[in-house]
């Protein structure tokens, strides 16, 4: 059985750095090139299934992805990004700013922290491996689109990292990663290939 990970495509406030979490974000117009290209890479693979976040940025992804492929798109709403609570759509800079203390420590431990009014990496963590788990309980190739943190936190428990590594194993918009299940445990085979998107850096929001 086999996991292919894929990061949503560049949206607005990917640009702007904001924190997006569970927003309902559309892609921007290179995010829209960069999953089309994506999609070309993954055209001959034999993908079985296709499982999306809800969340607009990702299911986007998943059609331009499908394209190739023709399978229902099964919604996933335990591949949702973190939710950033409070946090939702501030820029980083105006974090820094007013939330110094919280996020000296997200920066030295990210593990140990909740955001406020939101929800944790141990949180998330659970939720996105339930997803998992039901996932790989079926045979083949099974395509998901979903988010950074949620992918970040699959690939620390197939791992076995701590969450507090997390930065690691972060992932770019519009990258894929490969994980190869054998007997319930999984390997990273491609990890965050990105080649794909060389042609989509001159594109203008």
């Amino acid at each position: 059985m086999k996991l292919i990970l894929v990061r949503h495509g560049q949206t607005l406030w990917n640009r702007e750095k904001r924190a997006q979490g569970v927003s309902d974000i559309a892609l921007s117009n290179r995010g829209r090139a960069q999953v089309n290209s994506l999609a070309r890479s993954l055209q001959d693979e034999k993908i079985d299934a296709i499982v999306s976040s809800p969340l607009k940025r990702a299911v986007q992804t998943a059609e331009a992805i499908n394209h190739f492929h023709n399978l229902p798109i099964e919604p996933e709403k335990d591949l949702m990004e973190l939710n950033m609570g409070d946090f939702e759509g501030i820029v980083f800079r105006e974090m820094m700013k007013n939330h110094g203390d919280f996020m000296k420590r997200w920066a030295e431990d990210p593990a140990s922290v909740v955001m406020p009014k939101g929800e944790s990496l141990t949180a998330l963590q659970e939720r996105a491996w339930g997803a998992v788990e039901r996932i790989i309980m079926k045979p083949g190739t099974t395509l998901l689109a979903s988010h950074n943190f949620t992918i970040m936190t699959i690939l620390c428990k197939i791992k076995g990292m701590n969450l507090s590594h997390i930065r690691q194993v972060h992932v770019d918009v519009a990258s894929k990663t490969f994980v190869e299940f054998k007997n319930g445990r999984g390997a990273v085979a491609l990890f965050n290939d990105i080649g794909h998107l060389a042609d989509c850096e001159n594109i203008i929001d």
